[in-house]
């Protein structure tokens, strides 16, 4: 018995809304890139992009547990001498709350074409108000 790929033009992608409210940021990111990877569906493959679209809300209202606010930092360099910028997680979340849960999930996707695929289906918002009322999305609970 052969094993059935299902073509890409036959894979039908959904939207679903996640509110990240109260939320543990790494647990919240591990299922949303479940989800993008299309892992939780019957056809599966790891090198066809089968997920689905995914909106957050309310990413400035995401949590980190213990004192990883002050401690976790996000790196960054310019490719020049000296050039290493670094961020704390707690001034990342008031200049830029989206980051915040994009970095979180895109450390979990594969690094390569595939994965940069995925995550442009990733759509996060600070707030609760999102522009992508006309794709009908399902409201997703953990």
């Amino acid at each position: 018995m052969k094993t059935y790929i299902k073509p890409v033009s036959e894979i039908e992608r959904k939207w679903y809304l996640v509110d990240a409210e109260d939320r543990v940021l790494g647990r919240l990111a591990s299922r949303i890139a479940s989800i993008l990877m299309g892992k939780e569906k019957p056809w599966y493959c790891d090198f066809l992009d089968t997920g689905d679209f995914l909106i957050v809300v309310n990413a400035d209202k995401v949590m980190l547990t213990g004192k990883k606010w002050e401690q976790k930092t996000y790196y960054a360099h310019s490719g020049y001498p000296g050039g290493l910028k670094e961020i704390r997680a707690k001034d990342l979340l008031s200049k830029h709350p989206e980051r915040l849960m994009t970095f979180a999930v895109k450390g979990m996707l594969p690094k390569n074409k595939l994965g940069r695929k995925m995550l442009k289906k990733l759509k996060v918002y600070a707030g609760s108000d999102h522009p992508h009322q006309a794709q009908k999305p399902e409201a997703l609970e953990f």
